[in-house]
């Protein structure tokens, strides 16, 4: 093998990066949708004691993202770019537990599901107030993102699936989806130190 031979090698490979460098000007701005979920409630009473006087309620969030993307064939492959974002977040469901020695619809049931209610209205209350965050961070990520080069046609979906883990990686989403949880612990604390318990205590009386 002759060196003429070696250096012709060299100067004919193209770095991917240069490729994935000819994708940026397919980069455009994403379009962002949020929804927050139509939520429901169901209250069961485990078969197992729990304590008399206190319910519980289980809070079910879901961050969904759905993405479209722009794909571009250029000479050596293709550019596949984000477009849009459909982002559903918030509560879907709750399930409040009540122990089974309050019988439904009695005075002490009523009234500890009157205290589950006051946490789920607090729950509520922090997707409400952090969907605006919520959107400034989801653009932030969408519009970070730069288009994705691939070879082969067959290779778009796991593009499009890169592009979607890359965008609920990013910082800023991932930092707004903490204040959320930290927020819905310091509310729910606070609802259970609003309640004097007066309430139920009226029930045993």
């Amino acid at each position: 093998m002759s060196w003429k031979y070696i250096v012709c090698c060299l100067f004919s490979v193209i770095p991917l990066s240069v490729i994935a460098d000819d994708c940026l000007p397919y980069k455009t701005t994403p379009r962002i949708e949020l929804e927050t979920p139509t939520w429901t409630k169901q209250v069961v009473q485990p078969l197992k004691e729990m304590d008399l006087f206190h319910g519980n309620v289980i809070a079910t969030m879901v961050d969904n993202y759905d993405i479209v993307a722009d794909i571009t064939n250029i000479e050596d492959g293709f550019c596949v770019a984000l477009k849009s974002v459909y982002a559903t977040a918030g509560y879907s469901d709750f399930l409040v537990q009540i122990d089974i020695r309050n019988k439904p619809d009695s005075c002490s049931y009523n009234a500890v599901l009157a205290h589950e209610d006051e946490h789920i209205r607090a729950y509520l209350s922090v997707m409400d107030d952090y969907k605006k965050e919520f959107m400034d961070a989801l653009y932030s990520a969408a519009d970070s993102i730069t288009p994705i080069f691939v070879y082969n046609e067959s290779d778009i979906d796991d593009a499009i699936n890169e592009l979607n883990a890359e965008l609920q990686a990013h910082p800023d989403l991932i930092l707004v989806k903490q204040k959320i949880k930290a927020a819905e612990e310091i509310r729910n604390k606070r609802v259970d130190q609003h309640d004097t318990g007066q309430s139920l205590q009226k029930c045993f009386e």
